[in-house]
């Protein structure tokens, strides 16, 4: 029967309406899992030797050390990103199909996924490596099936906590709490680990642990998923009781506050802008990571961090306009809705944002005056020039989002689009350009106020720009609808 399935979704894949752009993504994501299946089969080659050859240590200890670091990670991974494959299950429930078998069949299917087997690859490579080195049978055996089967124990914590964010926040506090008594070594998480893993070599029987955790958890998840395995109840969209709020001061802007209003009170109400949100809030600690790499202290790279701190908002905001509003855009187009005011709207609750996170990121002044003039310019640069440029690269953004599911994809058929990419000439590696060349010849405060000067020019020339990013927005109008109203 899992065969079957499987050959009714191959079928499903080259029927479909997109074959075309399904099959280029297919051929997109296959380069890129053979390139980070590359990179893991290398990593273990890398480890063995230099712990081996160059360190003269057990290579087994030392990755053993750091695997409580890589479950968390993988952890972290599995419920950012990987779903729960309900759909293409929904028309099976009406035939004469048990549902222990379909609850089995979707279990089973998450550890195709290559969140779940990707690692395999590095385990069964080194374990190969250490068996050709003479390692212990046993031992290694042992240690590959008992890591191996906690790593897959996520996929099973991933579906239980899937849909219980309060949980997952509490989860996520703790791994931070964890990661930062071990940075300060307060607490020695990592000899933990060592000897915790490690004892699934010395002492291969102990591997009877993960087993009975892999089938109970199993079990459990089985039992979970088939309690409300109903088109009307489990795998039904959930609905919210509707509430009515209203920002009045805004209404007096006219059609402008009307928008930004409704724009507010989407990003407190659903899943995806509830995420954007959360993921601006940590872009504002992106410029911690160049006073932990000399790579990032050139002045290309700190203009690079400056736009990610003061931008974070925009960037994950604004090239989604108007795949926000893709469940009532068609309804949006048969109204007389002003397209260069819904824009503007747009715009401004950007620079509201990208101005609040200029103020905030004051806060690297700590580290010198120089890295905030930095990170001030490109806040300017961001108000000026990026926000116009965001939204026009909106316009060729046409996936549709479902605002109360998590996003749990790295991309998706829609959303690769050559424009889109072309403007990340003026977005990103303009402003680096510029900054790193006139900071190289004339100093850091000529290299501030150059970058500070464009985006000061791209806000006077703001209804100039916005005229030709309106006039792209209806020439993709056609596109987009055909988009949204396609929901293969």
């Amino acid at each position: 029967m899992f065969f079957k399935f499987l050959r009714l979704e191959f079928k499903s894949f080259f029927r479909g309406s997109s074959l075309g752009i399904n099959l280029a993504m297919k051929i997109l994501r296959f380069i890129g899992i053979l390139y980070f299946m590359a990179c893991f089969a290398g990593a273990a080659f890398l480890i063995f030797f230099l712990t081996q050859e160059k360190m003269q240590q057990n290579p087994v200890k030392i990755v053993s050390r750091f695997l409580i670091a890589a479950w968390a990670v993988d952890l972290i991974i599995k419920y950012l990103w990987q779903e729960l494959p309900t759909q293409n299950i929904k028309p099976f429930l009406t035939l004469n199909i048990s549902k222990k078998t379909l609850v089995n069949y979707m279990l089973t299917k998450t550890f195709l996924s290559v969140f779940s087997w990707l690692n395999s690859l590095f385990f069964i490579t080194f374990c190969g490596i250490a068996l050709f080195y003479g390692y212990s049978f046993t031992g290694i055996l042992g240690w590959f099936v008992g890591v191996s089967l906690l790593f897959y124990l996520n996929n099973f914590i991933n579906i239980i906590f899937n849909d219980k964010e309060t949980v997952a926040i509490v989860i996520g506090c703790i791994i931070t709490a964890v990661a930062g008594l071990t940075y300060y070594n307060i607490v020695p998480v990592l000899d933990y680990s060592e000897r915790f893993f490690f004892n699934f070599y010395e002492r291969p029987y102990l591997t009877v642990i993960p087993i009975i955790l892999f089938f109970g958890l199993w079990k459990i998840c089985f039992h979970h998923i088939h309690k409300v395995f109903y088109l009307d109840q489990g795998l039904e969209a959930k609905k919210a009781v509707g509430k009515t709020e209203n920002i009045a001061f805004l209404n007096k802007y006219g059609a402008i506050g009307t928008f930004i209003n409704n724009d507010i009170k989407m990003l407190k109400r659903n899943k995806v802008t509830k995420g954007i949100l959360l993921g601006s809030f940590m872009f504002l600690f992106y410029g911690l990571l160049m006073f932990t790499s000399s790579i990032y202290k050139t002045p290309a790279m700190m203009m690079f961090m400056g736009l990610f701190v003061t931008g974070g908002f925009q960037f994950m905001f604004g090239q989604r306009v108007p795949a926000f509003d893709s469940s009532y855009y068609p309804l949006m187009m048969t109204l007389n809705v002003p397209y260069k005011e819904y824009l503007k709207a747009k715009w401004w609750l950007m620079n509201i944002v990208t101005a609040a996170s200029i103020v905030v990121a004051l806060c690297y002044a700590y580290f010198g005056w120089n890295v905030y003039l930095t990170f001030f310019a490109a806040g300017l640069y961001n108000i000026g020039v990026n926000s116009q440029f965001t939204l026009w690269s909106g316009a060729f953004n046409k996936t549709q989002i479902d605002l109360n599911a998590k996003e749990k994809r790295f991309g998706q058929k829609n959303s690769f689009n050559i424009k889109a990419l072309l403007l990340l000439i003026p977005k990103m590696f303009l402003p680096m350009a510029v900054f790193a060349i006139v900071q190289r010849f004339f100093g850091i405060e000529a290299g501030v106020a150059s970058v500070a000067v464009m985006g000061l020019i791209g806000f006077l020339l703001r209804e100039k720009i916005f005229d030709t990013i309106v006039k792209h927005y209806k020439v993709e109008k056609y596109s987009t609808l055909e988009a949204f109203k396609n929901k293969d």
